[in-house]
């Protein structure tokens, strides 16, 4: 019997998860999307796995330019996470104006200074994934870690500080 689509995102809706931006520079822009789904791969070498939209645009992006900044979002990036998971954002920087960032050494990418953790990666290949892609990335350098603030969770479909408490928007 298949699985109905609402009930399989009800589910997994019941699972905090981390939230996190991902950023590519690409020639003329910055691009970037919120992603849920990280997870850590390997140590040696250090690996990780994000989960994006199969056939959208930052994955297209990424697989062209082949690096990527990773910023491990905090309680205070609430409003950072929804303007980056709307569809027909503008440029990065535009979403960006009043959060202080730098670009990855590596990558160029974005990434946030504030934020719990921010790595700078190296795109080791995309598998698909159903409706999405898996991308494999090797991570190059921690580009900033601030153990001491609190990270940023998505939970029952609202962005949620570690309490279970609304995220400061």
């Amino acid at each position: 019997m298949p699985v109905d689509p609402r009930e399989f995102a009800a589910a997994l809706a019941q699972y905090a998860a981390g939230v996190c931006l991902l950023t590519v520079r690409d020639g003329i822009d910055d691009v970037g999307t919120t992603v849920t789904s990280v997870m850590s791969v390997s140590a040696d070498p250090p690996l990780v796995a994000v989960g994006l939209t199969a056939g959208g645009y930052p994955a297209e992006v990424l697989e062209e330019v082949g690096r990527c900044g990773l910023t491990v979002l905090g309680a205070q990036h609430a409003i950072v996470a929804s303007r980056f998971s709307s569809a027909g954002r503008p440029s990065a920087r535009h979403l960006l104006e009043s959060v202080p960032w730098t670009r990855a050494a590596a990558s160029e990418a974005i990434v946030l200074d504030d934020g719990p953790a921010a790595l700078d990666c190296r795109l080791e290949r995309l598998v698909e994934a159903g409706d999405h892609v898996l991308a494999l990335l090797v991570v190059e350098d921690v580009a900033a870690l601030n153990p001491a603030v609190a990270p940023l969770l998505r939970l029952r479909g609202r962005y949620v500080d570690e309490t279970g408490s609304a995220a400061g928007r």
